[in-house]
């Protein structure tokens, strides 16, 4: 669907001005939007795989696993797929509390792409360098957007999400580099146009919620505090957004219908989109490629 098709449906829980402000900016960050019960239940959750990750010695499919990783002191980067990992990251991914805020911003048919639990561990959890998400994955139209689950209070110095606002409605950046390697983030040439602008910062407290566009240029830095910050993604789309390549992190759940119905048709937007490597034969993730652990 257009943005202004979207618009012109009477919003669920947002409001109108939310909205506009959503698809003028790129973004939205939602303070204290998740109930207590549902934040409980996915840190009880979060904890468990934290201490599952004590006996994974090496990073593979499910597991990304940051240097210095060991049982008894789990640096774990990224669980892959979180919603195949335990039924209650995808009973919360399906709910009512992030379908109804969907309907406002993608429309009233929805379907899944793809999930994960990443963590930026205190004193010197990695950082995330700016990127574009759709280069990714691209589809036939730029409705996809990830909601970002804050588990526990993020401040400034733990490093949480950084967009530059409206770079969504701009040309999209390269991520390969002068060498044709897919690099999983803008380029070099790219980042010196990025040293000029500025960034918006995301902190938010418990339960707050930061939803971005799939074009939108985004980042993190390291965490420097003395607390770690685990974000739970999840990454959604228009029911007629169809995927051209191989999703990076297969589910299960890929392309599920959490409300409404499938599409008969594709809408395609006009404006190009890079094609990333074939990820048919695995992924690892965004930190090893940004930290050039492995070849794009």
């Amino acid at each position: 669907m257009k943005p202004e098709d979207i618009l012109d449906i009477p919003a669920k829980v947002l409001d109108q001005s939310q909205r506009e402000f959503y698809f003028e900016n790129g973004y939205l960050l939602l303070e204290n939007y998740v109930p207590d019960e549902w934040i409980q239940r996915l840190r009880t959750t979060t904890e468990k795989v934290v201490d599952d990750s004590r006996d994974v010695n090496k990073s593979d499919a499910v597991w990304d696993l940051e240097p210095g990783h060991s049982k008894a002191s789990p640096r774990l980067r990224r669980l892959t797929s979180p919603n195949d990992y335990d039924p209650v990251y995808w009973e919360y991914a399906s709910s009512n509390v992030l379908a109804d805020l969907l309907e406002d911003l993608v429309g009233p048919d929805i379907k899944f792409h793809h999930s994960k639990l990443n963590f930026k561990w205190a004193r010197g959890g990695e950082e995330v360098k700016w990127h574009q998400d759709i280069q990714f994955w691209p589809h036939t139209n730029y409705s996809p957007l990830t909601i970002g689950t804050y588990l526990y209070d993020c401040d400034e110095d733990q490093g949480p999400l950084m967009v530059m606002p409206k770079s969504h409605n701009e040309d999209l950046f390269d991520q390969y580099n002068s060498e044709g390697r897919w690099v999983g983030q803008v380029n070099p040439e790219g980042q010196v146009v990025l040293q000029k602008r500025e960034a918006a910062v995301l902190p938010g407290p418990a339960g707050s919620l930061t939803i971005h566009n799939c074009r939108m240029l985004h980042a993190s830095k390291k965490n420097q505090s003395d607390t770690g910050r685990p974000l739970l993604l999840n990454v959604y789309a228009s029911a007629d957004a169809m995927p051209y390549t191989p999703v990076p992190t297969p589910s299960r759940y890929y392309q599920a219908i959490i409300r409404g119905k499938p599409a008969r048709w594709a809408h395609h937007d006009p404006r190009p989109c890079q094609i990333p490597p074939d990820w048919s034969a695995g992924y690892s993730s965004i930190f090893s490629l940004q930290q050039q652990e492995e070849a794009g």
